[in-house]
């Protein structure tokens, strides 16, 4: 699965380098670093709600999906809720 992260101009300032290095630790935390792709982007057009995380590919079959609002207090629970149930694997 690929996760793209925002890193533009307004993602960047409302906190995407924390977001990408929260996101490598949650990868590493639940080892699952065989089954993501992360991968920075510039803007998907929904800067009112950054930093947004966009899913492409994902291993259970289910649609893209942007995850919004994603800061560096609330990674953990964005990635258990919004990006893990879509590798199709138990949960944690």
């Amino acid at each position: 699965m690929i996760v793209k992260i925002c890193i533009g101009s307004s993602c960047h300032l409302k906190g995407s380098y924390d977001v990408v290095e929260g996101m490598k630790e949650m990868l590493r935390k639940y080892d699952v670093e065989d089954l993501i792709e992360l991968q920075a982007s510039f803007c998907f057009g929904q800067c009112a709600d950054g930093v947004v995380m966009r899913t492409e590919e994902a291993l259970d079959g289910s649609a893209d999906v942007f995850v919004r609002c994603v800061n560096k207090d609330n990674i953990e629970e964005k990635f258990l809720t919004e990006i893990y149930p879509r590798l199709g694997l138990p949960q944690p």
